[in-house]
């Protein structure tokens, strides 16, 4: 089954095994029009919430893809959730950090407006910018065949994440750090964690400080200084196997 496709409209009640479904719009295009889907070739679907079927083709129209139930997985959401919270950069750094932290099981990304980033989303660019981290979220969620679609949230400022490291456990990737990341113990409650990566410019002194005192705390990955395309990745690699989910 090397092809799968999500379709947020389908639901647990309606997809038991033998059951017939329909998938409609941009999925079902692709799946004729570009992966070349036919009649009784088996794919996966799912819901991005943690519903995963594996299912037959039974008729291949690029309006309607109609699939054949046989059998259903429902996944439940790992916790605590990893989040990253990545700022923005030139070029396409940021997305290609969204991208991999997306294939390496992230929760949920957070676009900041750190203030040593070059690249501002600004009117317009908004609801562009976080359309396009959208798209890679869930191109990535289906290459590696995720149960659960990452969230996207709204744009930060500095600010607003102060306000949630007194809830979270926040985690500044900080090349200067004297704690290891590696050195973290695994947490005891299922507070939301929270990476956070500077841009190219690193994350400025006054944000270190106003962050630490909400609550945050510096770690860093080693001896080398990564771009902020790799922190992210690298730091959620850590923490995975430090909470068992590899």
């Amino acid at each position: 089954m090397a092809h799968f496709f999500i379709d947020e409209a389908l639901h647990a009640a309606d997809c038991v095994p033998g059951a017939v479904i329909g998938i409609g719009g941009a999925e079902a295009r692709h799946a004729v029009t570009v992966s070349r889907v036919r009649p009784g070739e088996r794919l996966q679907i799912g819901n991005g919430a943690g519903l995963m079927l594996a299912a037959t083709v039974v008729d291949a129209d690029a309006r309607l893809l109609t699939l054949r139930v046989e059998t259903v997985t429902v996944t439940a959401l790992l916790t605590p959730r990893i989040r990253l919270v990545q700022a923005l950069a030139k070029g396409d750094r940021d997305e290609l950090a969204v991208q991999a932290a997306t294939e390496l099981g992230i929760d949920g990304v957070i676009p900041w407006a750190a203030s040593r980033s070059v690249t501002r989303w600004e009117g317009a660019k908004i609801k562009k910018g976080r359309d396009r981290w959208s798209s890679i979220v869930r191109e990535a969620s289906k290459q590696s065949i995720r149960a659960w679609l990452p969230t996207v949230g709204e744009p930060a400022s500095t600010k607003m994440l102060a306000e949630l490291a007194g809830t979270t456990r926040m985690l500044l990737l900080e090349p200067t750090a004297s704690e290891r990341l590696t050195s973290q113990a695994a947490p005891t409650d299922d507070r939301d964690i929270l990476l956070v990566v500077g841009p190219e410019g690193g994350i400025s002194p006054a944000e270190l400080t106003l962050l630490e005192q909400a609550g945050a705390t510096r770690v860093r990955l080693g001896d080398n200084v990564l771009r902020t395309s790799t922190a992210g990745p690298a730091a959620l690699s850590i923490l995975n196997v430090t909470l068992g989910r590899w």
